[in-house]
């Protein structure tokens, strides 16, 4: 195959195993003029090992703001331009949007080679709802912050994707298993196509606990899947539970007057969380 002038490329790569680098992908970076990678270093290894000797450009989140406007310069006098991530499928919770964006508004050829994504790979073998999903990629890295960001993704019916780092895996299982209760069904995919890859799914607090238990399941990158929201008429709150609860609200945050109020009237947590947020507002 023979590339155009004045084209970029958006090229995805292997996020693990590199047989799953496709052959058009090895010759769009074999035949174009230059390469735009997130992280160079990261990159060249993988493409000598296919023979790719062209020239790599850095363009990460710290400079391509300012290295947008040459590229673009470059591909209006003729050059082709591949852009590649560290791994799988650019611009997906990765550098590349504002090179992307700027090459559609002077009416430059953006053309896609497709190939690996983690988020599709993990849905594909995840077991939960594929039809409809939406992907948050990663949470706030402050408690806080994640916490709010969950409280608003409590009743999406979708199932819901995230990704996550080694650093924070268990803070956000346990925030997650906070918002969502112990009982909703979790997928955590860990280094997909990798030697050490798992999935595993169960409940939150399941998988919590398999995580906590074993520290070889906190290392590497993850995609979290959580199941979405059902709503479950049988299980309507009653007034009595609203009672008790701005009774416990009156002096108590809303995770613990949740937690008293579960104990007392031997309902769901989850739903109890809910009404008292409700409550709160």
């Amino acid at each position: 195959m023979s590339i155009d002038p004045g084209v970029l490329y958006i090229v995805a790569t292997p996020i693990g195993n590199r047989e799953d680098m496709s052959q058009r992908a090895i010759n769009v970076l074999q035949q174009v003029d230059l390469i735009a990678a997130e992280d160079t270093r990261h990159s060249r290894p993988l493409l000598n090992f296919y023979g790719v000797q062209t020239r790599l450009q850095a363009l990460h989140e710290h400079n391509e703001q300012q290295r947008v406007p040459d590229l673009v310069e470059r591909l209006q006098r003729g050059l082709s331009i591949a852009l590649i991530s560290d791994a799988g499928t650019p611009l997906i919770s990765d550098p590349g949007y504002p090179l992307v964006r700027a090459c559609r508004d002077v009416g430059l050829r953006v053309v896609p080679v497709p190939g690996v994504s983690a988020i599709i790979t993990a849905l594909s073998v995840s077991g939960l709802p594929t039809d409809r999903f939406v992907f948050e990629g990663f949470l706030p890295a402050r408690g806080g912050a994640r916490t709010r960001y969950l409280q608003a993704l409590l009743e999406e019916s979708r199932t819901l994707v995230f990704y996550e780092s080694k650093h924070r895996i268990l803070d956000s299982l346990l925030d997650m298993q906070t918002v969502f209760g112990e009982d909703r069904q979790v997928v955590v995919a860990r280094e997909l196509t990798k030697t050490f890859e798992t999935i595993k799914g169960g409940t939150l607090a399941e998988i919590l606990s398999w995580i906590q238990a074993d520290s070889d399941q906190q290392r590497g990158e993850f995609v979290i899947m959580l199941h979405g929201y059902v709503a479950d008429k049988s299980d309507e709150l009653n007034p009595e539970h609203e009672r008790v609860l701005r009774i416990l609200l009156a002096d108590l945050p809303v995770k613990q007057a949740t937690h008293l109020a579960a104990e007392i009237l031997d309902a769901r947590r989850n739903d109890l969380y809910k009404l008292a947020l409700q409550i709160k507002e």
